[in-house]
């Protein structure tokens, strides 16, 4: 049995696509992360789809202008991308923390 998620936040239709395209964008560029890519095609792929995906989310964001929001709801989209794994899809485009030995930068002491 799958858990109960926490219900999404009342969001706009623009609002709702901001988050997704946002998301979607998010997830690509984790895949391109030369830090955490393992194959070049799919960087590839995933670098050629971004354009499509970041065009969404300017259109998006665009829609919310000419409507008249001119503010994002910070708190709002923060839980709307918390309940969609933001945090976890987010974390792929971060370098991955190193470790003693692991080609950690030299300290200087």
């Amino acid at each position: 049995m799958l858990p109960d998620l926490p219900p999404l936040p009342a969001l706009t239709r623009a609002e709702g696509e901001v988050v997704d395209a946002y998301l979607a964008v998010v997830d690509l560029l984790g895949r391109i992360n030369p830090a955490r890519a393992e194959l070049t095609y799919g960087g590839l792929r995933a670098a050629q789809a971004l354009v499509s995906r970041a065009a969404e989310l300017r259109d998006a964001l665009a829609l919310m202008h000419t409507r008249g929001e001119r503010e994002l709801q910070a708190a709002t989209l923060t839980r709307a991308l918390r309940t969609l794994d933001g945090e976890r899809r987010a974390a792929r485009v971060t370098l991955p923390s190193t470790t003693v030995g692991e080609d950690a930068p030299p300290t200087t002491g």
